[in-house]
């Protein structure tokens, strides 16, 4: 029974199928059947229809959800809470009120105040040399010793010469006498008389020059010891001991510095020459110097050239200081700082303070919210770790001296207490 129904059922199936497909087979061309396989113009349209739906959907659910992910986390909107920016610690300091001296600085050279080169004035060999090289030799004090054996023979000789001219002196007088008698009693001639008068003149004139033949050797004499003409510091030896000298000969024996007192030399703008001639007429300029091992060194102005170096555009100027110490040496190079006056009240701030931009100089002000603001500046010089401000700040400003880059206008900032300028 069953499998009879099944049949059935299977054939009735079977039917419907093949009648589906005879209509749903569109007719071809020239009444020919497509194939199952061949799609209808109609049907490929809406597909591609559908298709083009599809992306602009797709296309505007993608641009509705960057807009609320945007809004989401946009820095003003609720979802994203906005972030306070931590203050800046920084370093201040007050403007204020201070006497400020005004210095001109330089760099200056130490110089002896007389420097003598030892010549020989005689010729001779060099007996010995009295002193060590570098050692400290007073005026008066023996530095060489020539040989004067050759001197005192020339001495011996001219007194000898004395004592000859002596005696013809003496009887050309005794001569003129007893001729003057003869003349007196006309045994003689005029003419014969002033012939004997002239010999006593002549032997007068040669014991003359005789003596000062004497004095000329003594004085050569002497100039074979060779002194010192000032107290000071003697240098290297240039001529030995055992070597001829000539007299006022190129090459010293020996150079002596005088270095108590001691001068310093310096040059300053010609500019500044006008200042310092003024602030000189009101009395004395005081002058520092900074020796290289860190002493400071006081003196006074004691040279102004009187012409200006046209190559340089300076002025020479010189100090004199006591130098009882001795810091001082011939040859240094030092600080120099001529102090001209002081300026009172000046209008101080921290050096460190003032910055360049673009516009000039500038510093950063704090606010009474510990906020900053920047202002313009105009700086009249700078003394050490302080600048002279002529204008833009005023006395009580407090200024950020320290951590200047991170700032901008409107920064807030964090400090401890103040320090004055």
């Amino acid at each position: 029974m069953f499998p009879s129904m099944s049949g059935k059922r299977l054939g009735a199936t079977r039917l419907k199928l093949e009648s589906f497909r005879r209509h749903a087979r569109p007719p071809g061309i020239n009444g020919e059947s497509r194939g199952l396989n061949v799609p209808r113009a109609d049907a490929v349209s809406t597909l591609s229809s559908t298709r083009r739906t599809f992306i602009v959907i797709a296309c505007a659910l993608a641009i509705a959800a960057v807009a609320v992910l945007a809004t989401r986390y946009a820095p003003g909107s609720r979802a994203a809470p906005a972030r306070q920016t931590p203050a800046v610690p920084v370093s201040v300091a007050t403007v204020a009120h201070k006497d400020v001296p005004v210095r001109i600085r330089a760099i200056g050279n130490v110089e002896p105040l007389t420097t003598v080169a030892i010549k020989a004035r005689v010729d001779g060999q060099i007996d010995a040399v009295r002193f060590k090289e570098g050692d400290e030799v007073r005026a008066g004090a023996v530095l060489f010793e020539l040989d004067r054996r050759p001197f005192e023979a020339q001495l011996a000789q001219a007194q000898a010469n004395l004592l000859k001219d002596q005696a013809l002196l003496a009887h050309a007088v005794e001569q003129e006498k007893r001729n003057k008698d003869l003349l007196a009693r006309k045994f003689i001639s005029p003419d014969a008389y002033e012939q004997v008068k002239t010999n006593v003149d002549t032997a007068a004139a040669t014991v003359k020059a005789d003596e000062a033949a004497i004095r000329s050797v003594r004085l050569s004499l002497d100039y074979c010891t060779i002194r010192a003409p000032l107290t000071g510091y003697a240098g290297r030896v240039m001529i030995q001991q055992g070597n001829l000298v000539k007299a006022n000969d190129t090459n010293a024996l020996v150079v002596i510095n005088q270095v108590v007192p001691i001068n310093v030399s310096f040059s300053v703008p010609e500019s500044d020459l006008a200042e310092v001639r003024q602030y000189q007429a009101d009395g004395e300029l005081r002058v520092g110097v900074q020796i290289p091992n860190g002493k400071s060194v006081t003196g006074k102005l004691s040279f102004i050239d009187n012409t200006t170096d046209v190559t340089t555009g300076t002025i020479k100027l010189k100090a004199e200081f006591a130098n009882g110490d001795k810091a001082l040496w011939p040859g240094q190079f030092v600080n120099v700082v001529l102090t001209l006056t002081t300026q009172k009240n000046a209008v101080v701030a921290p050096a460190t303070a003032v910055q360049n931009g673009p516009n000039g100089q500038y510093v950063f002000v704090v606010g009474p919210n510990n906020t900053v603001a920047l202002r313009d500046v105009k700086i009249a010089r700078t003394e050490g770790d302080d600048t002279v401000i002529a204008s833009g700040l005023a006395p009580g400003d407090t200024v950020v001296t320290a951590g200047q880059l991170r700032l901008a206008p409107g920064t807030r900032i964090t400090t401890g207490n103040p320090s004055s300028a």
